[in-house]
Formats: C-alpha cells, structure tokens, sequence
C-alpha cells in the first residue's frame, strides 16, 4: 500500500490556490503510479464500500465508531419492531422502519443505509419461510448499526449478513452481538476547533483510495458504471440537477441497496476541487432510504438525494425538486423544465465518456492494466467537467467587464443555448458575479 508520504502533491495542491489543479488524465496517471504492486479492493475480497462526496477536513480523521447495533423484526400483529439493541437507552424511533423497507416482505435479501439524527445507519435485512401459524410463515429481521459516517459502515456489511442468519435460524441470541458492541463502540467527541488548522478539501474516491489508504474509503466495485449505464444520457440531466445541490428523490420498488449505491453516484457527480467553490451552497447530503418518517425533517432540508420505496413521496411535491422512477427523471418546478432536455453538448459528453470508458476496457483486455478502474474513470470524468465549468466561471468572475459568452458556454463543454438556464441557475447558486450575454437564439 501507498505510504502516508504520498499525500503531499494532494496537500500542496489543495493549500495553494495558486496551483492549477490536476487534469482528469494526470490523476489517472498518478493513479497508476500510486496503485502500483498494490492490489484492487476487490482482489482482496473487500465487500462495497461507500465514500462520502464533498468536504473533508484533513484534520478530521475518522474514527471506527459504532454507537448502537440492533435487531429489528417482523412481528404478525404488532409490526416492525425494534427487539433488542445496545446502548438500552439509545433513541432508535423510526430505525424499525427505516432498516426493514416497505415491501421487503416480497424479497429474501437487503442492505440498508439510511440516516437517524447525526447518525448513519447500515442493515442487513434477511426473509426465512417458517412453519409457524404464529409467524405466518414467514420470519423477517433486519441487524443493524449506526455511526457519526457511513464511509466506514461497509466493514460490517459481511458481519451483519451472518448476524442476520443466525437471528433468523436461533432468535434471542444476542451474545456476539453484544460482545461486537463492547469491541466497537465509540465515545463521540464534539468539542471545539476540531480539525480548524486545515482548509477543507473537496475530494474524490480515488484520490483517497490511493493517498489515505488508512481510510478506507472508495465506490462499491460496478457501482458508478451500473449507474450510468442504468441511465444512459440520462446521467447528464442529473448531474446538472446534482451540481445545483436540488433535492433529489428516487423511487424503486425493494431491493432497496442497489437504489441506495444510485444515491451515492449521484452526489459523486457533484465532485469540485477547485478552492473557494460552494461556500455559499448547500453541501450535497445522501440521505439513502427514507420513509414516510422521514418526511418532517426532509421539509426543511434544501438540498439532499434520497431514495424510496413508498410511492406516497410522488404525491409530496413540497418535498422534492426532481423525481425519479426507474429511467424516468422529471421535476415539477416550470424554471427546471429545461433541463430535462438533451442537448448536443450532453450527447457529445456523452459520447466522450463512452469513448473513454471502451479505450479503458480495451487496455485492460490488452495490457492487463486494471488501473485505474472503471469507477476512476467515471468519477474524474465529471470532476473534470466541473473543474473546466468553474475555473472559467471564476476567471471571467475577476475579469474587468465580467462578460460570459457564448464561446465561455462552448469552451465550459455546456450549449450556448440548451444550457442558458442551467448557466443562470448555476451562477445564482453559487454567488458567481458575471454577466451573461447568450440571449439571441438567432446569434450562438
């Protein structure tokens, strides 16, 4: 594995403004340099991980903490219910519907995450036939945990798998359960100034993977291209509703943890790392599942990306700006309209990324170089775009005439005309003082 040593370019880059920030392909290359003699994730047998997109204090260094770990069951005539947990006196309302999603019953298998208060959540959720009358057939439990950050949660997907089982197969035995809480759980500490001395970094999975190997912290192996190739051109509409920090909903039918991977790739299409952007915007929050529990503090929430299984959100209009069912991604506000249209810009995006990916893939096949992966691939991609989008916006920004064009438009990989209103909401969001000057249709 890398050193701790090699986070340097990383740190330089990151504290000194006046350094341009790498190119999509010079990461990749430093990719293959910091990847070299190691082996991928998934070569170690390491289960899916999950990064968390936006900001990290370099300061912050994340604790393995886990603060509750629990059982929660199907019973036939009361419902969800949480059985049995550790802390006893830990607030855990709401997690019997949020670690057991509606219509699980239909399904043998699930994982989970969701959100409780300040606390991520991770549950394996398991459905065994049973010749019982008292339980209808059929037993279902979910065992779950929860911690201050999902991006460690992943290393207790194979524990809770095996925990589930074995509560389905002998219920009422807690002591490995108990036993793993008194190993893993973690004092929370809130006091002031923590991690201040360092700037924030916006960062990116494979970034991390490589310089902050102690972390742990990279995309479950296929998720970003499953995603993308899920929605197609699609991808592009969201990635301009995930880059204005909208609130995000998507529905599916269980299982719910694949959906809950789409919510991730979702918020990792919003990735910047250039200093001083989004300040002045609402940080990109994966909320993963929620319910109709959730709905109070999703109402006051301005920005988030979530999924569910409870079609009743569809009717909550109030809740969401965007919508998604299946393929399908709509919003009901008239000004975003717009942006669910595919324009050149978006197919020739597109096209680059396909083209990308195959030259990937091919050089896997030939050379047997499996670094950087697909996921790499992907999540720079868009990191590029971004960097390009905003580098220009800024520089016009502290020009003297402070006039965007439509040769910016073209240069930023956006059209002139089918992303004017993407550019107006885009520079309004982020507080960015230029004049746009892409009014005539009849004048690109």
């Amino acid at each position: 594995m890398v050193e701790r040593g090699d986070a340097a370019p990383l740190l330089r880059w990151a504290q000194g403004p006046a350094v341009s920030p790498p190119s999509a392909p010079e990461l990749q290359a430093q990719g293959r340099g910091w990847a070299r003699g190691a082996r991928a994730p998934e070569e170690l047998g390491a289960p899916e991980v999950l990064l968390q997109p936006g900001r990290l204090e370099l300061g912050d260094v994340e604790e393995d903490q886990v603060v509750a770990v629990f059982v929660v069951t199907f019973d036939p005539r009361s419902g969800n219910m949480v059985e049995w947990c550790l802390p006893q006196d830990i607030d855990l309302e709401g997690v019997e519907f949020k670690s057991m999603a509606s219509g699980s019953h239909k399904i043998q298998s699930d994982f989970i995450y969701f959100r409780k208060g300040p606390f991520f959540g991770l549950a394996c959720f398991a459905n065994m036939p049973v010749e019982s009358k008292l339980e209808r057939g059929a037993r279902m439990k979910s065992v779950g945990i929860l911690s201050p950050s999902y991006t460690l949660l992943y290393r207790y997907m194979h524990f809770l798998e095996n925990q589930v089982r074995h509560q389905l197969e002998t219920p009422g035995h807690y002591s490995h359960l108990a036993a793993f809480y008194e190993d893993k759980k973690g004092v929370l500490h809130t006091g002031p100034g923590r991690g201040s001395r360092l700037p924030p970094v916006y960062w990116l999975s494979s970034i991390h993977r490589y310089m902050y190997p102690e972390m742990k912290i990279t995309h479950p192996a296929g998720c970003m291209s499953q995603f993308i190739k899920f929605f197609g051109e699609r991808i592009l509409t969201l990635w301009k509703f995930a880059l204005l920090r909208k609130r995000i909903l998507i529905f599916s039918p269980p299982p719910v943890g694949v959906v809950c991977y789409r919510v991730y790739c979702c918020c990792c299409l919003a990735n910047i790392s250039l200093p001083g952007i989004g300040g002045t915007i609402p940080e990109s929050k994966p909320f993963f599942y929620v319910n109709v529990t959730d709905i109070d503090s999703l109402e006051v929430e301005m920005s988030y990306v979530a999924c569910t299984t409870e079609k009743i959100f569809e009717e909550k209009r109030e809740l969401y700006d965007v919508y998604v069912d299946n393929q399908n991604v709509r919003t009901h506000h008239d000004h975003l309209q717009p942006l669910l249209k595919i324009n050149n810009a978006d197919r020739e995006k597109y096209r680059r990324l396909t083209e990308q990916r195959q030259m990937l893939l091919y050089s896997q096949e030939v050379e047997g170089d499996y670094n950087p992966c697909e996921e790499d691939l992907f999540v720079l991609f868009f990191l590029e775009q971004n960097n390009r989008i905003f580098q220009t916006l800024l520089e016009v920004s502290a020009s003297q005439d402070k006039t965007l064009t439509a040769e910016h438009a073209r240069g930023m990989g956006l059209d002139p005309q089918g992303d004017r209103s993407f550019l107006v909401d885009l520079l309004e969001a982020y507080g960015i003082d230029v004049m746009l000057v892409i009014d005539n249709p009849c004048c690109p």
